[in-house]
C-alpha cells in the first residue's frame, strides 16, 4: 500500500500535533545512526514522542496505513538498526527521558527509554545503589537503545549484559496495543519470557516505552591491575591464566595500534612500544587478594610491566583510556567497527585472523575489547577518499566475521545486526532457526512495519 506524504502528515498532525513533521530539513539529523557506511533511506515523517500516548497514536496510524516505522533512541547505534527506510516514519523516543522511580527497597529503577545510561547510573549511585550495565557509550547511549541491542560493556564477564538486569517492560505493539511483560519479583516463570524476546530485537517486535531495571548495592572500591605485553597473544595467555584464578569485574584489551591512537588523542603516556595492554579490575571484599592473583598471573604469562593500585582515581584514569579507544581510532580516519565474540580459548586464533585480514587487504586494524568474555572490536581504519579503500575495508570486515563463525563464535556480541550484519544472519543462525525468528516477528507484527529487514 502506498501512502502519500500529505495524507500521512495530515493523520500524524491530527494524532500528535506539532511533534510530527514531514519537513525534510527537520528530519536530516534523524536519518542514520553512527554506522556511517550503512545504507539509509529518506523518511516520510518524523515523530518526536514525549508520552506513551504519542507512541500509541503513531503506531495506530502506521498500522492502518501500512507505513514502516523505525524506532530511534539516542542514535548511537553502530550497526545501522536506526537508519531510516524510504517512506518510513522515524519514531524518536529520545524525548521520553524521565527516571520515573528508584525503589531502594526493591532495588529497581523504572525509566523511560530515552534516559541516558550514565544518568541512570548517577541517580542510582545517589541512592547508594549501582546500575551495572556499562557500555563504552554510557555517557551518550540510552536505556532504550541498550535494550534494543542487549548492549554489553566492560562488566559483562562478571555481571552480565543489559538483558540480565531487566525486570519488566512496557511496550507498544505494531497496531498500537500496549503490553506489559515480566515482573518486579526476583523469580517469575509464568508463561513464555516475552521480556527477553523484546530485549535485543532491535525494534522489530514492539516499541519499548518503559523499563524496570534491576539495581545492585553499591560496589566496594575496585583494585586495578594494568599489564603490558610484548604481543597481543601474550596478553591473551594472561587472560586465560587470570580466568583460572580470579573473577575480575573487568578485563579489557587494547592492542598497540589502539594504544598509540589513545596516546595521540589523550597524551596519557601509555607504553606504545608494548604489543598490548590488559586492564583488569577486581571488586568485592576480596578485591585486593584477587588483584594480586591477577598480577601474578600476568607476570607468569610474560608481562613486561605490571602496575597494581587500589587508588580509585588511578583506576578510573586507566578505565577512561580504554573508553577512549573508539574515539581515538576515529581520529585517525574513517572507521568500520566490527563486533565479534568467540569462546575465550579461541581468542589467539581470532587475533591471528584479524592480523591476516589486515595484511591481506592492506588496511590498518586497531583491536580492543572485552577479553574476559571473548568479545573483540577490531576497528578497520582507512581513508575514505582513497580509491578502493572502502572495498578493502569491507573485505577485511567480511574475513573477520567469517573467522569468528569458523571459530564457533558470533557475528555480534553487543552491537546488534541492523543493516551492517544482516547479510551474515543465515550463516549465523541457520535457515530453520531463522524461519522460527520470522514467525515470532509475524506474531508480534503481522504487517511487518516495525523496522522491517533489520535484526532478524
Amino acid at each position: 500500500m502506498t501512502t502519500s506524504i500529505d495524507l500521512l502528515g495530515e493523520r500524524l498532525q491530527k494524532a500528535v500535533g506539532d511533534r510530527a513533521t514531514t519537513d525534510p530539513d527537520r528530519m536530516g539529523a534523524y536519518v542514520r545512526d553512527q554506522s556511517l557506511l550503512t545504507a539509509a533511506g529518506r523518511p516520510a515523517a518524523l515523530l518526536k514522542a514525549k508520552t506513551v500516548d504519542d507512541v500509541v497514536a503513531v503506531m495506530t496510524v502506521a498500522h492502518e496505513l501500512s507505513v514502516p516505522v523505525v524506532t530511534r533512541g539516542a542514535g548511537t547505534g553502530l550497526a545501522g538498526a536506526a537508519n531510516a527506510l524510504d517512506g518510513c516514519i522515524v519514531l524518536s523516543v529520545a524525548g521520553m527521558d524521565r527516571i520515573l522511580e528508584i525503589d531502594p527497597a526493591a532495588r529497581t529503577a523504572t525509566v523511560e527509554p530515552g534516559v541516558i545510561n550514565g544518568d541512570l547510573a548517577e541517580a542510582a549511585a545517589q541512592q547508594g545503589l549501582w546500575y551495572v550495565p556499562d557500555p563504552g557509550s554510557r555517557s551518550i547511549s540510552s536505556i532504550g537503545g541498550n535494550l534494543a541491542t542487549n548492549a554489553g560493556g566492560i562488566c559483562c564477564a562478571k555481571y552480565g549484559v543489559t538483558g540480565d538486569h531487566v525486570a519488566a517492560l512496557t511496550a507498544v505493539l505494531a497496531d498500537g496495543r500496549v503490553i506489559r511483560t515480566g515482573a518486579r519479583t526476583r523469580k517469575n516463570v509464568a508463561g513464555l519470557d516475552l521480556t527477553h524476546l523484546l530485549v535485543g530485537s532491535e525494534g522489530t517486535l514492539a516499541v519499548i516505552v518503559e523499563a524496570t531495571m534491576r539495581l545492585r548495592t553499591a560496589p566496594t572500591a575496585a583494585t586495578t591491575v594494568v599489564a603490558f605485553f610484548d604481543s597481543a597473544e601474550s596478553a591473551i595467555d594472561a587472560v586465560l591464566a587470570v580466568s583460572a584464578v580470579a573473577e575480575p569485574c573487568q578485563m579489557e584489551l587494547m592492542d598497540d595500534v589502539t594504544m598509540g591512537a589513545v596516546n595521540r588523542l589523550t597524551k596519557m603516556g601509555l607504553d606504545e612500544s608494548a604489543g598490548a595492554m590488559l586492564l583488569i579490575q577486581c571488586d568485592g571484599r576480596s578485591a585486593a587478594a584477587e588483584a594480586a592473583d591477577c598480577a601474578a598471573a600476568c607476570e607468569s604469562a610474560g608481562a613486561r610491566e605490571v602496575f597494581h593500585t587500589d587508588d580509585p582515581v588511578e583506576g578510573e584514569e586507566f578505565t577512561a583510556a580504554r573508553r577512549m579507544a573508539l574515539p581515538a581510532l576515529e581520529a585517525l580516519g574513517t572507521v568500520l567497527l566490527d563486533d565479534v565474540a568467540v569462546p575465550v580459548p579461541a581468542l589467539p586464533s581470532m587475533l591471528g585472523c584479524i592480523r591476516e585480514a589486515a595484511d591481506r587487504h592492506g588496511v590498518t586494524i586497531g583491536t580492543f575489547g572485552h577479553a574476559a568474555d571473548g568479545n573483540l572490536h577490531p576497528t578497520i581504519v582507512f581513508d575514505a577518499a582513497e580509491t578502493g579503500a572502502q572495498d578493502r575495508a569491507r573485505g577485511a570486515f567480511d574475513d573477520i566475521v567469517a573467522g569468528a563463525l569458523a571459530l564457533g563464535g558470533t557475528i555480534s556480541g553487543e552491537h546488534g545486526i541492523g543493516v551492517l550484519k544482516a547479510p551474515y544472519m543465515a550463516d549465523m543462525v541457520g535457515q530453520t532457526e531463522r524461519q522460527l525468528m520470522l514467525a515470532v516477528k509475524a506474531a508480534f507484527d503481522p504487517k511487518s512495519i516495525l523496522n522491517p529487514g533489520r535484526g532478524i
